[in-house]
């Protein structure tokens, strides 16, 4: 790896020019230069020296490196052609570690989970952040452990608790499978070039014993995702007017509401997970 440091501010620019290379937005890079940030995101993932580690969006390489001393192997997706190329050649010497060239999105994540991951550590691009991460979650081959950044709106929407604005389909998917915790809030000034918004740390953990069965999955997620699609409607309302897989009368979903611990005039956000889960497993069943 380079001599400079990359968690220094004036060394990422001397880089930067060196390569002859710009930050683009339109891929959302925004490099990581913050030291004390780079630890704690470190700390949190927690790698050690039998873990298969994904990182997406590697960049500069900052966090790659810090990997790659603690873990049996890393494999990096890069999308920039001239960041594939700066990395191939600046951790040349790093035998564990496997560079691909691409969008991470066609490469395919369920193809680089189905290779076996155990833990996935990245600053996550802030242009398709969202979008990797529900991939990740909600992959039959997902990682044990998640640690990411991402806006601090999406890591807020990732640990919202059931009635608050916040709470909605992303954090319901990823509960459903992860417990979830905010650990760092992280200003603007710890990446160049500058975000417009704050970042967040996020750490997701595999639940150990499944809410709900593999089999009703799909239905959890078409009941989740028509309900949050009117979540200012009373849930018994939107089932009313369900697609047919879907559907029951308005009578009907409420008795059901009640059966599951929630009110019969409940909204989407109102239903915690478990409400959530009990609710498909009846539908399915019924």
């Amino acid at each position: 790896m380079t001599s400079l440091n990359l968690t220094h501010l004036s060394d990422v620019r001397t880089l930067v020019t060196q390569l002859g290379f710009h930050p683009s937005r339109a891929l959302g890079q925004n490099f990581l230069v913050d030291g004390n940030i780079l630890d704690i995101l470190i700390d949190c993932a927690a790698v050690v020296p039998t873990d298969r580690v994904l990182e997406i969006g590697p960049g500069l390489g900052v966090v790659t490196e810090a990997i790659l001393d603690r873990a049996q192997s890393v494999v990096a997706v890069e999308k920039d052609h001239r960041l594939y190329a700066y990395l191939r050649e600046a951790l040349a010497g790093y035998k564990q570690l496997e560079l691909i060239q691409g969008d991470v999105l066609e490469v395919g994540i369920p193809a680089l989970l189905a290779r076996g991951v155990d833990k996935v550590v990245s600053n996550l691009p802030y242009s398709a952040g969202s979008r990797i991460l529900m991939d990740l979650v909600c992959d039959a081959n997902a990682p044990r452990g998640i640690v990411v950044t991402v806006q601090l709106e999406v890591a807020q929407r990732i640990v919202a608790e059931p009635g608050s604005k916040t709470y909605g389909l992303m954090g319901v998917w990823c509960q459903l499978h992860c417990d979830v915790a905010l650990t760092k809030v992280i200003s603007p000034n710890c990446f160049w070039p500058r975000p417009d918004v704050k970042s967040a740390i996020v750490v997701l953990e595999r639940r150990e014993s499944r809410l709900l069965s593999e089999a009703h999955e799909p239905l959890f997620y078409q009941l989740t995702r028509h309900a949050f699609q009117q979540r200012r409607k009373q849930l018994a309302s939107c089932l009313a007017k369900a697609p047919p897989q879907l559907a029951l009368d308005a009578n009907a979903a409420r008795e059901l509401l009640v059966q599951v611990g929630a009110e019969p005039t409940a909204r989407p956000e109102a239903l915690t997970i478990e409400q959530w889960c009990r609710l498909t497993d009846r539908m399915a069943s019924s």
